[in-house]
């Protein structure tokens, strides 16, 4: 295939020269190239906004750095990991490099959209995506996927200020179902001639930021405890839900891991039974408990994976907060006793 259109971060392009070049569609935001080994994303955060919501653009740096938030394929619904989304979650296991563009104004007397190459992008090797709550083309709430996007490595992504999230005009709480989705972590082929490091890699053999094994391995810890918590909270006759906190004046959103509408109960997990991991759990309980209906009667507990020492106890007693944790036969501190 003859290479017209050479992708160099800060190109400004159309879908038709894009699909030319590389022989994908030019209709869809996630348009797969199989025989170029490529799939184009095509973000267009004012797409969401007749829906009443935005979460395409660049949001804030975490500790593992830049992050770009994508909403997935989906017009009416709940969106599911599968088609158009399947590709982008399959794209590292078939080694197929994913592309970023966003939209970049009209072609001077054309209806069609320029778009502006932000660089080549791997999904979150421990969160590829969460889900969040928007309205569909008919106007009826349902769950999206939001992709998570970090540049590969040796890119340099050509976002700029205005690609950054908008900040929420008006604060809104809305209650999430499912409460936690653990993607199936990819296996990779192994690739001769690349230094291996540990995270998942590209067809290029670059990959995201270095996040070490362990961090890794703890984070997912830390999705699957709720799961199994989760479960035994169902088994149980407890319906459990979590929210989506949207803050007037901040992008983004604050989403706890677990609410159990049963019990009114807020839970927050980590995958570590430390005391800087308790100090987090219990700083963000504080934070989300402000904006929960009923905060008054709202029973807050954090979610370990092993029993902690006995002065990380006594915090969490001094801070009133409940503590549950994973035993070998279940869950000690469950159910909670009563306030």
């Amino acid at each position: 295939m003859t290479t017209t259109v050479d992708l160099v971060p800060g190109l400004v392009t159309t879908r038709d020269a894009i699909a030319a070049t590389y022989g994908c569609g030019t209709f869809q935001g996630i348009e797969p190239a199989d025989e170029a080994g490529k799939v184009f994303v095509y973000s267009d955060p004012s797409a969401g906004e007749e829906y009443g919501y935005t979460f395409d653009g660049r949001a804030e740096d975490d500790e593992f750095g830049p992050l770009y938030l994508y909403t997935g394929a989906g017009a009416k619904g709940d969106q599911k990991p599968s088609g158009r989304n399947g590709s982008l979650l399959s794209a590292a296991e078939k080694n197929r490099e994913i592309h970023l563009f966003v939209a970049h104004g009209k072609v001077p007397g054309s209806g069609a959209m320029r778009q502006r190459y932000i660089g080549q992008m791997v999904l979150d090797p421990i969160k590829p995506y969460e889900v969040r709550r928007g309205p569909g083309k008919d106007n009826v709430m349902r769950n999206v996927l939001v992709f998570r996007f970090r540049p590969a490595e040796g890119t340099t992504p050509a976002w700029t200020e205005a690609d950054r999230l908008p900040a929420a005009t008006h604060t809104e709480i809305e209650i999430t179902e499912p409460a936690v989705t653990v993607p199936t972590p990819v296996v990779l082929p192994q690739q001769s001639g690349a230094k291996v490091k540990k995270t998942e890699r590209h067809s290029t053999t670059e990959t995201v930021a270095d996040i070490p094994a362990g961090q890794r391995k703890v984070l997912r810890r830390e999705g699957e405890l709720v799961e199994e918590f989760q479960d035994q909270l169902a088994a149980a006759g407890h319906e459990t839900h979590s929210f989506q906190i949207t803050i007037k004046g901040e992008p983004g959103a604050l989403v706890p891991d677990l609410y159990d509408a049963t019990d009114h109960a807020l839970y927050e997990a980590k995958g570590q039974t430390t005391r800087i991991n308790v100090r987090m759990a219990i700083g963000q309980l504080a934070d989300y408990r402000r904006h929960i209906p009923d905060r008054e009667t709202l029973r807050v507990a954090v979610l370990l994976p092993s029993e902690p020492t006995d002065d990380v106890k006594d915090l969490l007693r001094a801070e009133g907060v409940a503590l549950v944790y994973q035993t070998a036969d279940g869950f000690a501190g469950w159910p909670l006793s009563k306030p």
